[in-house]
This record gives structure tokens, C-alpha cells and sequence, in this order.
């Protein structure tokens, strides 16, 4: 049942809908060979994208209501029972005999990069049908935003956006992988986030423009402002077709924020946040040290009557592994959101939420530490930089 307020009305809180996945992490402890087995390390660890974002998002305060689906077999049950005993609403997680619970196996080399892995998700577009997803459509109507990975259907994708436009409730479309990302093609009129790597940037910018006209990017080093510029056409295609911001994530060079007309001071509206514990403290902490509208042209990479972007650097860490960043990453700045942060200062926070991540040997960190958390995105906020003033594109 969709919880209600005294006043009758549903809770407005963030809706995360998409996989809940088992991940099985083996970290070699050395360089791996073909054909053979090599010692190292085996983890079980709670995983699939909209399942970190919502419990990264738990952690720093926010309360998302997620949507999603589990077997009763073993990874089944015991991602069920890790969520229950979180705390955390159980109402939108679908579970049949049928579902075979989505598990995922990586190979993670000796820096923590996913060097192969195989995934089992079937079960996410099968069972996460239209119908299950229209059963919320008042939580969703109430939602600050929506958040949908590429995971889903097609057709769970359309309905889910369909019912954010009902009431004008911005959306998050998390790509997921290179195949995946080239999902947002029917659905991009609806986006209002999204937040791509460099490659699945390419897939959706091929995937919206029909004629694969974009090609990999060869980085070799390269710096920033270069990386951008190969970028920007892409970058551009994504949103004129209608997304619009742009997260994009460019590893250990951090984030570009890319917007065609929108400000990046946009907010969610004030009756839609909330702010309990951690949150409000997230807050207040922000608000009274990166104040909204901070903003000159030394931080501007680029600006025109229809297009900004501006860079943010990434945050020096100790790496365990790095397959919880970017899922920390947006779920650091969809809880900032929800609390009435602007998108530059959630971003900062979404960097801090991120570099956590990458320093524990889960995908989320078991708690985040609201001084380190909060010192960490002044930095990010306050170090965003020039690299290069255009006019047009």
C-alpha cells in the first residue's frame, strides 16, 4: 500500500525504480591469465544500480520508496532481508516464485576496475512490468523526482515517465551500460537528468541521431578541456533532443554538468523536500558554506544563450573499488536534491558521496560521515574550474 500522510494525501518522497542484484565481486590478487584460474579474494555484496542509489540515498538522509523485484531463492532473500532490516519500505519490491533474483558477476582487476563480468537480469524487465509500476502511480504523481535505470523495459520505461509527466515530477534516467544506455531514445522528451559515462554518452547521442555518427573517444591522456571539446557534440545532440541536465561522468577527471537553457541553480520545488536528521544537517551545512548562486565565469567551461557546462573535479581517494561510484555518485545528488539544494551544490555532494564509495570494499558505504562528507563537497564546489569560453558551439 502507498503510505499517506494524515491529511489523506501520499508521502511525498523520491521514487527509485529498477534492479535489485546480488552482486558476486572476485578481486584477483594478481595480474589475471586466460584460461585459468588465479588467487584472490570472493564477495557476496548487495548491488544492482537503483538499489545503490536508494541505499546511498537512505545513508545520507532521504527516504526513497523503491520499486523493484526478487525471487525467493537465496540472493532473493537476502537482499529482501538487508533492506527490511535497513529500515527500509519493502511495499514496491515485488516477489514471486518465478523470479529468478537478477545476479551479476564481476572480475575486478588489482586497481578495482571491473575488468569482465557477466550479468543475469531478466527477471528486472519481466517482473518490473507496466502493471506492478502503475500500482504506485500516486507515489510517483507525489515523488520530488523520479529516478528510472535502464534495466527496465521499454515499455516500464514509457509508463514510468508517463506517470512523472502526469504531475510534472522531473526524471533521472540512469543509463546503466553501453547496451542499455540506447533505452532513453523513445523516452528522452520526458528526461530531465541523466547521467552517462563517456561511452554510454556516445550510445545515446548514436541511438537518438539514427546514423551512428559518433565514435568512441580515444582519450590518451588528454587533458580536460580537449576531452570536452570531443565530447561537446554528443554532449549537445543529448540535449537538444531533450534532456535537460547532463551528468556526465568522466572517471578520475569527475563530472561535467552540461545544460541547454536550464540553470544549474534549478531546485526541487520547496513543498516537495524534505529534511530529517542527517539531510537537514546535509543542509544547513551547504547552504551556509557553498551558498546558492556562487557561480562566475571562472567556473564556467562554457557559456552561450543556449549552452553551459561546467566541470568538477574529482576528489583524491585511497581506491578499494570503484563499482559503486557512479551509482553514489547519483544517489548523493538525488538525496541533496530532495532536501532543496541546487543542482551545483548537490553535484559536490554527489562527488564527496562517490569518493566514500571507492574507499570501502562494498558498493555503498555502511555510513557516511556528515563532517567528511560535507567538508569534502566545499572543496569540489569551490574548485570548479575554467577550461575554455566559447560563444557558440
Amino acid at each position: 500500500m502507498e503510505k499517506q500522510r494524515k491529511d489523506g494525501e501520499v508521502e511525498a518522497v523520491p521514487v527509485v525504480i529498477g534492479g535489485m542484484v546480488l552482486d558476486i565481486q572476485a578481486t584477483s590478487s594478481i595480474p589475471p591469465h586466460p584460461r585459468t584460474t588465479c588467487p584472490g579474494q570472493i564477495y557476496y555484496v548487495q548491488g544492482g544500480v537503483a538499489r545503490n542509489i536508494a541505499e546511498c540515498m537512505t545513508k545520507l538522509g532521504a527516504q526513497p520508496f523503491m520499486i523493484s523485484a526478487l525471487g525467493f531463492d537465496m540472493p532473493g532473500n537476502l537482499l529482501f532481508e538487508h533492506w527490511k532490516s535497513a529500515g527500509l519500505r519493502t511495499e514496491g519490491i515485488r516477489k514471486h516464485k518465478d523470479i529468478k533474483t537478477p545476479t551479476v558477476c564481476h572480475i575486478l582487476d588489482v586497481t578495482g576496475e571491473v575488468a569482465a563480468g557477466v550479468a543475469s537480469v531478466e527477471a528486472v524487465e519481466m517482473f518490473l512490468t507496466p502493471e506492478w509500476i502503475q500500482r504506485f502511480k500516486h507515489t510517483i504523481h507525489s515523488a520530488p523526482l523520479l529516478m528510472i535505470d535502464a534495466n527496465l523495459s521499454p515499455p516500464a520505461l514509457e509508463v514510468s515517465c508517463r506517470l512523472a509527466a502526469e504531475s510534472n515530477v522531473p526524471v533521472w534516467f540512469e543509463p546503466v551500460s553501453i547496451a542499455k544506455s540506447k533505452r532513453i531514445a523513445p523516452i528522452v522528451k520526458y528526461i530531465t537528468f541523466a547521467s552517462p559515462n563517456e561511452d554510454e554518452l556516445i550510445a545515446m547521442a548514436n541511438a537518438l541521431s539514427s546514423q551512428n555518427l559518433f565514435r568512441p573517444i580515444e582519450r590518451n591522456n588528454c587533458s580536460t578541456d580537449t576531452l570536452f571539446q570531443m565530447l561537446k557534440p554528443a554532449i549537445w545532440l543529448l540535449l537538444e533532443k531533450g534532456v535537460k541536465i547532463l551528468v556526465l561522468t568522466i572517471g578520475s577527471d569527475g563530472v561535467l554538468l552540461c545544460t541547454k537553457g536550464e540553470s544549474i541553480s534549478w531546485r526541487i520545488c520547496l513543498e516537495k523536500t524534505q529534511q530529517h536528521g542527517f539531510s537537514r544537517q546535509l543542509f544547513e551545512n551547504m547552504t551556509s558554506s557553498c551558498p546558492s548562486n556562487l557561480y562566475s565565469d571562472s567556473k564556467v567551461l562554457e557559456r552561450s544563450p543556449n549552452f553551459l557546462a561546467v566541470h568538477f573535479p574529482a576528489l583524491p581517494a585511497s581506491v578499494v573499488r570503484l563499482t559503486g561510484a557512479g551509482d553514489c555518485l547519483v544517489g548523493g545528488m538525488i538525496a541533496s536534491l530532495s532536501t532543496g539544494l541546487d543542482v551545483m551544490q548537490s553535484v559536490a555532494i554527489g562527488i564527496a558521496a562517490a569518493k566514500a564509495s571507492v574507499e570501502v570494499d562494498s558498493n555503498v558505504p555502511s555510513q557516511f560521515s556528515l563532517p567528511t562528507i560535507t567538508g569534502d563537497a566545499r572543496i569540489v564546489y569551490s574548485t570548479a574550474k575554467l577550461l575554455q569560453h566559447q560563444s557558440k558551439l
